[in-house]
């Protein structure tokens, strides 16, 4: 069993601030954030459970395009991501690099990616929806949480995020719950609409009797007030004693 001694911090290629990255070209006391952290799975790339094997990685859609804008915008991006496969028995950390450096080849440098390598019940505090992964992600960056966006697919995502004090967005997929979508601030139809509420934060005035829609809703979704507490993460099952490489554990949908 792995032990709680916290989250894997690795850099991207290009080094811990990922200097293929523009300087900031904003003003940073501006509306614009520090960094952008993305969750991995279901989120950047299609949601294989317990993915060790780089050819089953495919970029979400859009995904590249979204990276490459707050790239151009001299914004810092990472990768927060749980990865309980490990604790599990199901991944090794030499087939969890090998997914990140795939990732990487298909999507661009991130400046930095959190890594839980913990299961559910270990008691760690980095497993989303705790906070550990954005707090040290944003400690690496050397970036204040509260100016730092979370981009994620599920409701530990971005509670996650709310835990560290930054900002949550919803991309949600076939396996986000309604609750999930009810309870999340902010929400988007897809990675690139996600970008543009970052890349454009000042209110859209909506319609007599509408709810307020974020810059960027144009492309994305009603801002949604929160509903309550946000779902719990990814669903859980008894994982099997051993998973072939190459093959994934469970269903799209169950626990990462």
């Amino acid at each position: 069993m792995t032990r709680p001694t916290g989250p894997w911090l690795l850099s991207g290629p290009y080094g811990p601030t990922g200097v293929r990255q523009p300087p900031h070209a904003h003003d940073p006391g501006g509306p614009l954030p520090a960094a952008v952290l993305f969750d991995r799975d279901g989120t950047l790339v299609a949601d294989v459970p317990y993915n060790g094997d780089p050819a089953r990685v495919t970029p979400m859609p859009r995904a590249r395009e979204a990276l490459d804008a707050v790239r151009a915008a001299g914004i810092p991006v990472g990768v927060v991501t749980n990865q309980s496969g490990v604790a599990r028995g199901l991944l090794t950390p030499r087939q969890v690099e090998d997914v990140r450096l795939r990732v990487e080849e298909l999507l661009g440098p991130f400046a930095v990616w959190a890594v839980c390598p913990h299961g559910p019940g270990e008691g760690c505090g980095c497993r989303k929806p705790a906070p550990g992964l954005v707090m040290a992600a944003c400690r690496r960056l050397a970036v204040p949480p509260e100016r730092t966006v979370v981009i994620g697919d599920i409701g530990a995502d971005v509670e996650a995020a709310r835990a560290a004090g930054a900002r949550g967005i919803l991309v949600p997929t076939a396996a986000t719950r309604p609750e999930e979508t009810a309870a999340a601030d902010t929400t988007a139809t897809d990675l690139l609409a996600a970008v543009g509420i970052v890349l454009d934060p000042a209110p859209v005035a909506a319609p007599t009797g509408q709810p307020r829609r974020d810059a960027g809703a144009a492309i994305g979704e009603w801002r949604h007030s929160p509903a309550g507490p946000v779902g719990e993460p990814r669903r859980h099952r008894a994982a099997p004693a051993a998973v072939p490489r190459g093959h994934s554990a469970l269903p799209s949908g169950e626990a990462r």
